[in-house]
């Protein structure tokens, strides 16, 4: 029981530190760097595989793919270069998320007989 408070507990910071970093990089040009990328993915990754629940799959790649699908048409539409930042972060962010969770269900649902 405890540890699984200690891996939702990390899940939950995980989530908290990449969208202020999506944020934060949107606003600070300095901050579109590859580094920040991938430390965005990363922590993407690590809220898919411990934050995410079995009963919040469906919710989540709902919510998942409407961000991403949002995100893609703001930044074609709207040509604010902060903004358009903030998104490309957000869905630098969300996506390895939508993708582990994505894959731990398609997994999950091959497996049952």
């Amino acid at each position: 029981m405890r540890f699984q408070r200690e891996e939702r507990n990390v899940g939950h910071w995980a989530f908290l530190i990449g969208v202020v970093l999506a944020l934060i990089a949107g606003f600070v040009p300095q901050l579109q760097t590859p580094r920040v990328s991938w430390i965005l993915v990363g922590l993407g990754l690590i809220v898919g595989l411990l934050n995410i629940k079995q009963k919040e799959t469906h919710p989540f790649l709902l919510a998942a793919v409407t961000l991403l699908v949002a995100a893609a048409s703001a930044t074609s539409i709207l040509k604010l270069g902060w903004l358009v930042y903030v998104l490309e972060n957000v869905v630098t962010f969300v996506f390895p998320a939508a993708f582990v969770v994505a894959f731990k269900t398609i997994w999950q649902l091959a497996s049952d007989q």
